[in-house]
């Protein structure tokens, strides 16, 4: 994955950017929420302290050329959530990606929108091929940002993960097919 030393996308009423040391009590109120403790794999709580080891590992993680996790803002300063580009591991060419918007942001297509920026991002900039989501059945409103970002369910079997409390997962590959 090819990245640029410091990511700023801005486009359809978004700014996508890096995380900062001023966003630790923002990024605690967007993701110290129920849905996000259901639905991701983050801390819950989300206090101060879980803010702190997240960006911390979010910038191990982008050193290492392995993770660009990028703060959703309308206006390039308030985060209203998140979206992720990983790589595969397995692959070079491939990356999942993830986003979460925070209580009070969602309802406007912020995650729709943020999660096309960074798809262009990824197919464009970074030079992958293959673009993935895995999202459980249920979450619909995750499922709904997929299709409206151009993402389709694959034929894929289900895969079995784990989440917090032992809770079993099943979790559906969804693939970018283009909007």
């Amino acid at each position: 994955m090819r990245l640029p030393a410091k990511i700023r996308l801005s486009e359809d009423g978004i700014v996508l950017r890096e995380w900062e040391d001023g966003d630790l009590a923002a990024m605690a109120k967007l993701f110290d929420d129920p849905q996000v403790a259901h639905w991701t794999p983050l801390a819950s709580p989300f206090d101060l302290e879980a803010a702190r080891a997240y960006l911390k590992s979010a910038a191990q993680k982008r050193a290492a050329g392995e993770r660009v996790q990028l703060a959703i803002t309308v206006d390039g300063k308030e985060p209203a959530g998140e979206v992720l580009l990983m790589l595969n591991g397995a692959d070079p060419e491939v990356a999942d990606l993830g986003y979460s918007v925070g209580a009070a942001w969602r309802g406007r297509g912020l995650a729709s929108r943020a999660l096309r920026m960074m798809t262009e991002f990824a197919l464009g900039t970074a030079g992958l091929s293959r673009l993935l989501l895995k999202i459980e059945a249920e979450n619909t409103a995750s499922t709904g940002v997929a299709r409206a970002a151009g993402y389709r369910l694959t034929d894929a079997p289900p895969i079995p993960a784990e989440g917090k409390a032992g809770r079993r997962l099943l979790l559906q590959t969804w693939e970018y097919q283009g909007a």
